[in-house]
């Protein structure tokens, strides 16, 4: 398809300079005293004022003018004197409107059809949308209206057949429907009528035949169907037919062949079938161009083509074409640019060799020549060098060429695509390869070339895509490929190339789509330049004997979606950079020598649909998120030591007990809440046994001040009572804590909550000291303790606090600060 989007667009400049010449024509038609543009209004003279005011109506519609084009549309000077119109000189009306390429966003308003005397409109090339108004009708006079390259949508308006004078239609490249309304057959002042690339359907009425004047007739890239109406057999005076990229069916009609007028004839990519006649060439003696590709053309390549002596274009791809190529028909046609055969049933014949190409050196001016995908065999001829030196492309690829390349390949210095691609074409690639500087693509893959890569490749700066797997390549991947700056696809996988990776070659930046080298014999480590590579999609070093570990550099390409890096002697652990590989979609690293713990981050990648780790010595709990939920996707076998995960998985289940590493992580959370619970029952215990002992000896508890033992209270309980120790709730705070105001779940009682601030040195230590303090205090100005509570928080750090009577008068700084003098004198 990339012929034919070149194709397409050598077409559309084609198109576009008839359409300028037509519309220069129309201009210049008008009479030179008729077009002078006035001078500058004096006074309140503006000439006619129904043109004005459609003007400043076409002014309100414009939405967006980034150009400034409609400043000039005021009224300090005379319309005649604005951008883009051109009026009569003696009735100051307006002829022509023309706002081409002026990026103009809006609509056309029915006003429009007010401007009575236009004879031209040209809006190619903005952004205005919308339907055409049906008031275009009432413009008469009207010989030439380009609305192309626009948005335009709904259908043609049927009163355009009122324009009976009209000479040109263009309206492609918009967004129009339906089919092609047959009031146009009143349009027999057509020259040229443009439809293509729009959403029409229906067939091709059969009347456009009445259209004795027309020359160009555009109605490709629609959805046309049907056949090829008969009646068009019967415009003798056409030069220009595009028909490309429909649906259309059945048999080219005979009388299109006949029209010797012709110079491009295209019926690309529709469902035509049968022959091509073999006196075309007779018959159109004048075509420049002819575009037959994807069809179902049958039979043979008509020799009469050598009598279109100026055929520059010849594409007949994508059809069912047999026999052998007429070579020195072609080879008369000094003026081919593009041949192009591809996807047929073609061959050598019975000289079972390619020295038809020898005839091709007389078209001189050759810059494509496509014969890949048929059944030529033989091997290539020396004279391949003797192809036209303006040659860009080259394809060659799916045929049954054997032998080797010529070294005259290095004279086709113009060359930018080269393809050779499964053939059976052996031997060493000559060094002379490298003197195709200009190359972009070079295409060798599923051949038999051995030997090794030739270093001269690093030359080719340009090089983009180059793929040479599936051959018998041989020794070390040359250094300076490095040199190719501009790759974005390397694909050297399945041959037998040894050595290490080079640092240069995982330094190319520019490889951004994929790096191939799977199925070799490299050795050595995956060089931490890989890292570079930030743009690179699919990475795949699979099928080596690469060691030592996975380079942590490569959490560095984030945009990769497919690793693969299985089948090596890869060891360590699974780098923890990998976590910012958050696009993956497949993993690979089974049978490499990893171990460790499987990281959990694999389970948090969104993408992942493939993860493969079997056979390497992973060990512990396989992650439950993501990936790992999904049996079908994911692979462990051959881990003997991990347990847990999905019972499709097979995995033994793991142990309660915890490994002595993780003993020692949680040492400190658990060994440091436990001792100071231990020190604070201690506390409470001394505190108790004391006040039952001052109790007996004053014969009963005090009322106001006894202590009857403290009711446990809960971190989850003190989350409810002070919500969720919500700011609304804070009465204070200091160097040791805060307080906060709550009312316990269980009573409805109010309290206050000192929480400690355990990140305070000496906090903890304030905590016990506290408690101590507390179970022998008793002061009229010291608040009471209702209990405390010592625990972990909803993010497993340790918990404090205690709980106080709630004094509405009472001192804050008595709940944070027990003073020591108040403690010195708690014994009066």
């Amino acid at each position: 398809m990339e012929e034919h989007s070149r194709t397409t667009q050598g077409s559309q400049i084609l198109f576009a300079f008839l359409h300028g010449f037509v519309l220069l024509c129309m201009s210049m038609s008008i009479p030179l005293e008729s077009a002078t543009l006035p001078p500058r209004a004096s006074g309140g003279t503006f000439g006619n004022e129904t043109d004005r005011a459609a003007l400043l109506d076409l002014k309100k519609r414009i939405t967006q003018d980034p150009l400034h084009v409609m400043n000039s549309w005021n009224d300090s000077i005379h319309f005649c004197s604005w951008v883009g119109v051109t009026c009569n000189n003696s009735t100051k009306r307006v002829l022509i409107l023309m706002l081409n390429s002026k990026n103009l966003v809006g609509f056309l308003p029915p006003s429009i059809g007010n401007l009575s005397h236009l004879t031209g409109i040209n809006l190619v090339n903005n952004s205005f949308s919308g339907e055409i108004p049906q008031e275009m009708g009432r413009l008469q006079s009207l010989r030439s209206l380009n609305l192309s390259y626009n948005s335009f949508g709904g259908k043609i308006p049927t009163n355009i057949s009122h324009c009976t004078l009209l000479s040109m239609l263009d309206l492609q490249h918009n967004e129009i429907t339906g089919s092609i309304p047959d009031q146009l057959s009143s349009l027999m002042s057509l020259n040229h009528l443009w439809l293509t690339i729009n959403n029409l359907t229906g067939t091709i009425p059969n009347w456009i035949g009445n259209f004795s004047s027309l020359k160009s007739l555009f109605l490709g890239q629609n959805n046309f169907q049907g056949s090829i109406p008969n009646e068009l057999g019967r415009l003798t005076g056409l030069e220009w037919l595009g028909l490309d990229s429909n649906n259309l069916s059945g048999m080219v009609p005979s009388s299109i062949y006949n029209i010797s007028s012709m110079y491009v004839f295209s019926v690309f990519d529709n469902q035509l079938h049968g022959e091509l006649p073999p006196n075309i060439g007779i018959h159109l003696p004048n075509l420049q161009e002819f575009y037959g590709g994807a069809n179902k053309f049958t039979g043979t390549i008509p020799t009469s083509l050598s009598n279109s002596s100026r055929l520059r274009m010849l594409d007949l791809r994508q059809n069912g074409l047999i026999g052998t190529l007429p070579a020195a028909t072609l080879g008369r046609l000094q003026r081919l640019v593009r041949i192009s055969f591809s996807y047929n049933r073609l061959e050598s014949g019975k000289t079972g060799n390619l020295n038809f190409l020898s005839f091709l050196a007389n078209c001189t001016s050759l810059r494509l020549l496509a014969l890949n995908n048929n059944h030529f065999e033989g091997e290539l001829p020396r004279s391949i060098g003797n192809l036209s030196t303006q040659l860009k492309y080259l394809f060659l690829g799916r045929n049954l060429i054997r032998g080797s390349i010529p070294d005259d390949i290095g004279n086709l210095l113009s060359l930018n695509d080269l393809g050779m691609e499964e053939n059976y074409l052996s031997g060493i690639v000559p060094d002379e390869i490298g003197k195709l500087q200009k190359l972009a693509t070079l295409y060798l893959y599923t051949n038999r070339f051995s030997g090794l890569i030739p270093s001269s490749i690093g030359n080719l700066t340009s090089l983009t895509q180059l793929y040479m797997y599936e051959n018998r390549f041989a020794g070390s991947i040359p250094p300076n490929i490095g040199n190719c700056q501009s790759l974005l696809e390397l694909d050297l996988s399945n041959n037998n190339i040894s050595g290490t990776i080079p640092r240069e070659l995982v330094g190319i930046s520019s490889l951004s789509i994929s790096l191939y080298l799977s199925n070799n014999y490299l050795t050595g480590s995956l060089p931490s330049e890989v890292g570079d590579l930030i743009h690179l999609v699919e990475l795949d070093v699979s099928g080596n004997k690469l060691s030592s570990e996975i380079p942590t550099t490569l959490g560095s390409c984030i945009m990769l979606v497919h690793l693969h890096l299985e089948g090596n002697e890869f060891e360590g652990t699974i780098p923890q950079s990998l976590k910012n590989l958050r696009s993956l979609e497949e993993i690979d690293i089974s049978r490499n020598n990893l171990s460790g713990q499987i990281p959990e981050f694999l389970g948090k990648f969104p993408f992942l649909y493939y993860l493969n780790l079997s056979y390497n010595d992973f060990e512990g709990e396989l992650p439950k998120e993501g990936i790992f939920s999904n049996a079908s996707g994911l692979s462990v076998i051959g881990n003997n030591r991990l347990c847990g995960g999905l019972p499709k998985l097979r995995l033994h289940a793991c142990s309660i007990k915890k490994s002595h590493s993780s003993q020692r992580l949680l040492a400190p959370k658990v060994v440091i809440p436990i001792s100071c619970a231990l020190a604070f029952i201690i506390a409470m215990s001394c505190f108790i046994v004391a006040r039952s002992k001052v109790n007996k000896s004053r014969g009963g508890p005090a009322a106001s001040h006894s202590y009857k033992g403290w009711k446990s209270i809960s971190y989850l309980e003190l989350v409810q009572s002070t919500g969720s120790f919500s700011m609304d709730n804070l009465i204070g705070s200091g160097s040791f804590g805060s307080v906060y105001k709550g009312v316990l779940p269980t009573d409805g009682r109010v309290v206050a909550v000192k929480v400690l601030n355990l990140q305070q040195g000496g906090a903890s230590k304030s905590f016990i000291d506290e408690c101590k303090a507390l179970r022998s205090i008793r002061h009229r100005n010291l608040v009471k303790i209702i209990t405390a509570c010592s625990s972990i928080d909803t993010q497993g750090n340790d918990f404090k606090s205690l709980v106080f009577e709630f004094m509405e008068n009472g001192s804050l700084d008595s709940w944070l600060h027990p003073r020591d003098d108040e403690q010195s004198q708690s014994r009066d």
